[in-house]
């Protein structure tokens, strides 16, 4: 058994992500088996015990996760030429009125809030927006099984097999795609559940079928539904609420 990098371990194991494992072992902040550690580029078998410090913990409790519904128009990361990124949406303002959160809005909830996962340009619906690592991995890394529901309105005549295909047995970039859920929901709108996430996946799905894609909304991460909450708006992920 090989030892690995504490903080690959730490990543793994959900404790946080390999970036903040790094700021928590430079502060002392790790134990491995009840000893503190301290140096970055520390291993460790991975059947040993890491905990963190209480000064840890509460950092990653004040960690801030936004839900917003993001329009159509709006990137989910960094701005590109002539559009802006969903991020700008967020301040005092937009928040959700019924908001049940006692957190009350600051500038510093901006700081290192990144998006969780993409929605393209064209789609809106839920977007994750959160500075805890812990969350970030939870949904985008590759083994992640957070599924994600999408409505999604089309046009064109679907190929005989389409909707089975669909479920099963496309591909994308030569890979064969995970096994999705897709019925429809009316004659015009599709309901689809995925647990990846490739670059404008389901309208490309679409394409391979004979559809276009009209309208596209995201409107479940795991457990945490957009409900009632408005376009451009956005609430905080509420203490208790979970994606899995």
């Amino acid at each position: 058994m090989e030892k690995i990098r504490i903080s690959k371990l730490m990543a793994e194991r959900g404790l946080c992500s390999r970036r903040e494992a790094d700021a928590y072992i430079e502060r002392g902040w790790v134990r491995v088996d009840g000893v503190v550690i301290s140096e970055l580029g520390s291993k460790a078998f991975p059947d040993q015990k890491i905990t963190l410090e209480r000064q840890a913990q509460r950092r990653q409790t004040s960690r801030i996760t936004i839900l917003l519904n993001k329009p159509v128009g709006y990137v989910s990361g960094q701005a590109e030429s002539g559009y802006r990124p969903a991020v700008s949406l967020i301040d005092a303002r937009s928040r959700y009125k019924v908001d049940k959160s006692p957190l009350r809005f600051e500038p510093n909830h901006l700081r290192g809030l990144a998006p969780a996962g993409r929605l393209d340009i064209d789609s809106q619906g839920l977007l994750v927006l959160t500075q805890d690592g812990r969350i970030a991995r939870q949904l985008i890394s590759d083994d992640s099984d957070i599924d994600k529901e999408y409505l999604v309105r089309v046009q064109g005549r679907i190929a005989g097999n389409g909707l089975a295909l669909l479920n099963h047995g496309l591909m994308l970039d030569g890979k064969p795609l995970q096994q999705a859920e897709v019925a429809w929901q009316n004659e015009d709108q599709l309901r689809f559940v995925l647990r990846e996430g490739k670059k404008r996946q389901i309208r490309r799905m679409c394409e391979q079928v004979g559809l276009k894609v009209i309208g596209l909304k995201r409107v479940r991460i795991g457990r945490i539904v957009l409900g009632d909450l408005p376009p451009g708006q956005w609430r905080y992920l509420k203490e208790g609420e979970r994606f899995a």
